[in-house]
């Protein structure tokens, strides 16, 4: 395919060419760096102009040019490295004369090295007196001349090299993440739990209530689905005696997309031996309330114009009591289906085929509780018909499940574990009905793990978090577009 290059472009290559006449690898070579823009400004920033020329620290740093402009024999740019940026001073009689001229000749977006000494300007901004000028890559791309995100949103998430070239906060969220599932890593291995992984591909698909992606293995000749939830390997391994395990590991979801939804996305899943709904509330807090301490300044944060705090202890309310709060509508009373779906109408409730009282009740939570949950909020004892690898409560039309809401959005589900091999076969059979009346997020008969089951599963808890959108609690990020680094997209026209 033939490729057409703007003026820019033309001009950016013909650099190119000039670099190779000059003997230099246009696409650069080793450099060993010293320090770093965060290090210096760490080290240097309280020292004023005197004390700097006193130390005469000289570092070699690497970076991106962000911006660039010279007077003659003077030059100024700001160079880009992962932690941010700092102030480049070059004068024509400090360098020899083929690296300054390799200076005036670069562009904005060129990667260079340079060696120097640290000082403060008049202003006093703490920037590097060069000594060397290295040239290391030539940029044949220009970055976006004014930059408050892209212009076009959806192309800040298809070029997210651009994005986090160009835009602080793409960046802070990049490294921010990865220091949250530290954090999380840190606290569980501290408390005994061995972190494990499991497969991604499986030939039955379960341990949620979603759509999976289905592939073709050819060696087998079967097809296989890409797992939308780990938990079922997971409480296999309670069986085998490791009382204790987490992974963090990707799920696959062929659903919709919005602002909180991608159809790959990341979460933890942690299964404790002896322990049940109660615990995991405990264990839920406990991460949390680590993770925001390891990485946030506060436990009082903001998100999306509110402010609260995530210190435990967390409010705790029954589903059936929330609905009843904002509806009146007490579902613990006796009632029949046929009663909870004329409810339903009454209240513009869709009902679907599949629906059973325990469907009825979790839509109206949807509609008239969900996004009025604004602090953090175990919303517990969910319907045994959606919850089938819960416990069942003392009523037995509720299951020991909880989940945990913030702002309206779900960030943890757990429960006591069903470890009854014989209601969990009734439970898969009761899904496998499901499915066939048209829920097509209904789980699948998966007879080996209720073989698993008969062998004898500990009493246990087990728990999920998102680790995407607590990510997005965290940075304040109202998609979670912007806290995956590659996020699917819509195929571009």
């Amino acid at each position: 395919m033939k490729r057409e290059f703007s003026e820019q472009e033309l001009v950016r290559r013909e650099k190119v060419a000039g670099l190779r006449k000059k003997g230099l690898d246009p696409f650069g070579h080793r450099f060993d760096v010293t320090s770093n823009s965060a290090l210096i400004k760490e080290q240097f920033a309280e020292y004023d102009k005197e004390k700097l020329a006193e130390i005469n620290e000289n570092v070699k740093i690497a970076g991106r040019i962000m911006t660039k402009r010279d007077k003659g024999k003077v030059g100024f740019m700001h160079i880009q490295d992962k932690y941010g940026q700092i102030q480049i001073y070059l004068r024509a009689d400090c360098l020899n004369e083929e690296e300054y001229q390799l200076f005036l000749e670069a562009d904005i977006g060129d990667i260079v090295a340079i060696e120097g000494i640290v000082f403060k300007t008049n202003v006093g901004e703490l920037s590097i007196k060069a000594d060397k000028y290295i040239h290391l890559v030539k940029s044949l791309k220009p970055l976006p001349e004014k930059y408050h995100g892209l212009s076009d949103i959806e192309e800040r998430f298809r070029r997210r090299y651009v994005d986090l070239i160009v835009n602080e906060k793409a960046r802070e969220i990049a490294f921010f993440r990865p220091k949250v599932i530290r954090a999380i890593q840190e606290y569980l291995d501290s408390q005994g739990y061995v972190e494990v992984e499991t497969p991604v591909l499986e030939t039955v698909s379960g341990g949620a209530a979603a759509r999976p992606f289905v592939t073709h293995h050819n060696t087998l000749g079967i097809d296989m689905y890409l797992r939308i939830a780990t938990e079922l390997p997971l409480k296999r391994l309670l069986v085998g005696g490791m009382d204790a395990v987490y992974e963090i590991g990707r799920l696959f979801r062929n659903e919709g997309m919005d602002k909180m939804h991608n159809p790959e996305f990341t979460t933890i899943e942690v299964y404790k031996a002896y322990s049940d709904m109660a615990g995991m509330m405990d264990l839920t807090e406990a991460i949390i309330n680590y993770v925001v301490e390891k990485t946030m300044p506060s436990s009082t944060i903001t998100y999306q114009g509110h402010n609260f705090s995530l210190k435990a202890p967390y409010k705790k309310v029954h589903m059936v009591d929330a609905i009843k709060e904002k509806t009146g509508i007490d579902f613990f009373a006796a009632m029949s289906v046929d009663e909870a779906k004329k409810l339903a109408q009454k209240h513009n409730i869709e009902i679907e085929p599949h629906y059973g009282y325990g469907h009825i009740i979790n839509e109206f939570f949807e509609k008239y509780v969900e996004d009025s949950i604004i602090e953090p909020t175990f919303i517990y004892g969910h319907p045994v018909e959606i919850s089938p690898l819960a416990k069942k409560g003392a009523d037995k039309r509720f299951t020991e499940r909880f989940e945990l809401f913030i702002c309206g959005g779900e960030y943890a589900n757990a429960f006591t574990e069903l470890n009854d091999p014989i209601d969990q076969y009734e439970r898969f059979e009761n899904q496998v009905a499901e499915k066939q009346l048209g829920n097509e997020e209904a789980t699948e008969m998966d007879l080996d793990y209720v073989e698993a089951l008969e062998y004898g599963m500990p009493p246990a808890g087990g728990l999920g978090i998102g680790i995407d959108r607590l990510v997005m609690l965290l940075t304040d990020t109202d998609s979670i577009r912007e806290v995956i680094l590659f996020p699917h997209m819509r195929k571009k026209e």
